[in-house]
């Protein structure tokens, strides 16, 4: 079944150009709804259109998002989101002058679902599966062998106001939510702004991630579990402002895994005042390691994970935290976690350090190397990046 509701006229205007001189043609700006589960492929044009409800794209079909365009979405009408079925494929082709925006209507933090995008790369879950069931309230299973899965492109693309928790309240959402997402797959000037759960995840898989901005999330500004591999991710910038927790969370679902992912260029900055998303929880580390979590950084820039009070306890945030012990055997002593090229200001604990006292933490030498000259992500701004006229990138 397919329900697209769209004006018909309007549309039929988007494909012809009005002329009002011989050198001057203005392209008409169309309306519409977008609802349901679409079967088949269709692209829409420039526009501003209302997304409404759990929208799937089934596999097979192909939507297209032209540049310039704006997905509205209103929590007052239910759940919504837009969901990539395993087989389907999203083109979002924006521009960086002419970014394509998905947001809410409230433009508060938690409304709605974001992009939600499965495939059939390998993960590794716990216990090793191969296989896994969606946490996002949809229940859809994702896994398989296929490393190439290709999802379609998203090219300058902006996600607002995104985590929320659908129907029951329990379930896990993001800005982005990449479920064994595969390298056929472009993933690449994508922006998750003022979201209420992490930035990007990425749930096992292949793909890979480059010039990415995660502003304002309320919990993790980028996040991983279940195995995930991608190795040509770059530039990558995170900036928490009122709440947040990690810069990274990092792990591998308890599996001690012989491949892990690869970051070049990453800046993640913590402005003063910001706290953790829930009282209790103390989470102000600019990198998290748990559950056999690995991964290899170079060009990294850390900037204010500094202390935290609460109560009458004052904690102190580290450049880079090892929470569990079998995590610091396997993996720090392992060589299978690796920081190079890493610049540290405004941070308390500069030394990675266990979460505990009983977590003796010393990487193997040339594991973990520190610099001046650093300079983490480099990214080109542009309208893109920019939101009710502020720069993103601070």
């Amino acid at each position: 079944m397919k329900k697209i509701i769209l004006s018909l006229a309007i549309l039929a205007a988007a494909f012809t150009s009005c002329t009002s001189s011989d050198d001057d043609t203005t392209t008409p700006v169309v309306t519409g709804e977008i609802t349901g589960i679409i079967t088949t492929s269709i692209t829409y044009p420039l526009g501003s259109y209302t997304l409404k409800g759990i929208v799937k794209i089934e596999s097979g079909a192909i939507v297209t998002f032209a540049a310039g365009s704006t997905i509205t979405c209103d929590k007052t009408t239910g759940d919504n989101a837009l969901v990539v079925k395993n087989g389907a494929k999203l083109y979002i082709n924006g521009t960086a002058a002419q970014p394509v925006v998905f947001t809410e209507k409230s433009g508060v933090p938690g409304s709605w679902g974001g992009i939600i995008m499965y495939g059939d790369a390998p993960i590794n879950a716990i216990g090793a599966a191969v296989t896994s069931t969606s946490e996002d309230g949809n229940a859809l299973p994702y896994g398989g062998t296929n490393e190439f899965h290709n999802g379609g492109s998203l090219t300058y693309a902006r996600v607002e106001y995104a985590g929320s928790k659908l129907a029951d309240g329990t379930k896990e959402l993001n800005g982005f939510s990449f479920y064994s997402v595969g390298k056929g797959t472009t993933l690449d000037h994508l922006v998750s702004y003022r979201g209420a759960d992490d930035g990007f995840e990425f749930y096992g898989g292949t793909a890979s991630m480059t010039n990415a901005i995660s502003y304002g999330n309320y919990d993790d500004a980028f996040d991983w579990q279940d195995g995930w591999k991608g190795e040509l991710n770059s530039n990558w910038y995170g900036l928490q402002v009122t709440k947040g927790n990690f810069g990274i969370e990092i792990e591998t679902s308890n599996n001690n895994n012989a491949f892990w992912p690869k970051v070049t260029g990453i800046t993640l900055k913590r402005l003063a005042g910001c706290t953790p998303e829930v009282a209790g929880a103390i989470e102000i580390d600019a990198f998290q390691f748990k559950k056999e979590g690995n991964g290899e950084f170079d060009n990294v820039v850390i900037d204010g994970y500094g202390n935290y009070t609460e109560g009458t306890t004052t904690y102190q945030g580290a450049a880079v935290k090892i929470q569990d012990v079998t995590t610091n055997n396997n993996q720090v002593n392992g060589s299978k976690i690796k920081l190079t090229n890493v610049k540290i200001s405004n941070t308390t604990q500069i030394v990675p350090v266990g979460a505990i006292s009983a977590i003796s933490v010393s990487f193997p030498t040339g594991q973990f190397t520190t610099s001046t000259t650093a300079t983490g992500a480099s990214i080109t701004t542009g309208a893109w990046s920019t939101v009710g006229g502020v720069n993103l990138l601070q």
